[in-house]
């Protein structure tokens, strides 16, 4: 069996760069109809959809705040009507706002635990049924091994991260019997513009850190995503894949 996902279609939330962007465009060349999320960067998810169509592929590009589940249901919910089906979901918005927990506010606790851990509910929940009237269904949750390890400073960003990984586990129990899986991926340092904007001291120790040496690129976490999307991985279901070089290991 190859990898393939001919025929398939899929939803990759926060799809407009970075490690999304990677996600959705490796989807689409695996022969995917893929629709993403964006929140503001209309011109970057535009030109994701353009990628996909010249991949062969139909492609949608909606902006969608992740924090709203009204918003969800409606995003699953246009997906279906015009495409009859949705099969994979990849759950990958996210952002950070670090700080020390002595120094951390209220406002940047609930947006980092909103937008990380709610839009996972929120859309797994709009996705559930649609899925079960589908016999199956793919959900890739994207975590952090900060969610295993934690780190200095990003309380709120691991407790998110840690709670995807929580809530997959459940999600994956509770929907096993009608044939829908729920996996995580745990990238660790990941080259994208997030990143981008770290001191060369701390990319330095990161990857001191790192077994493999090296950060690693977005396109190694969507190949992983793409794994747990197929078919090749039909008996795999609550499991947290690291890929991470080695850093959490």
């Amino acid at each position: 069996m190859t990898l393939s996902l001919e025929g398939k279609t899929a939803l990759v939330t926060g799809g407009s760069r970075g490690i999304g962007r990677s996600i959705a465009l490796n989807l689409a060349e695996l022969g995917a109809d893929v629709a993403i999320t964006y929140a503001r960067s209309v011109e970057a998810a535009e030109a994701v959809k353009e990628k996909i169509e010249s991949r062969g592929a139909r492609a949608k590009a909606l902006q969608a705040d992740a924090v709203s589940y009204d918003k969800a249901e409606d995003v699953i919910g246009g997906i279906i009507d015009d495409w009859d089906k949705l099969d994979i979901l990849v759950n990958n918005a996210g952002i950070t706002r670090d700080n020390l927990i002595l120094r951390m506010n209220e406002e940047q606790w609930d947006q980092v635990i909103d937008t990380n851990l709610k839009s996972v509910f929120n859309y797994s929940k709009a996705v559930a049924k649609p899925m079960m009237r589908n016999r199956g269904g793919s959900i890739i949750n994207i975590s952090s091994v900060v969610g295993l390890s934690g780190n200095a400073g990003q309380s709120n960003y691991a407790a998110s991260k840690a709670g995807i990984i929580g809530f997959t586990k459940s999600f994956a129990k509770e929907l096993a019997s009608r044939n829908i899986r729920a996996n995580v991926i745990a990238p660790g340092y990941i080259t994208t513009e997030m990143t981008g904007e770290l001191d060369d001291n701390i990319l330095k120790s990161i990857e001191d850190e790192t077994p493999l040496g090296r950060p690693g690129e977005a396109v190694e976490v969507a190949h992983a995503v793409a794994f747990l999307a197929s078919e090749l991985s039909s008996y795999i279901t609550g499991e947290t894949l690291r890929v991470d070089g080695g850093m959490a290991m």
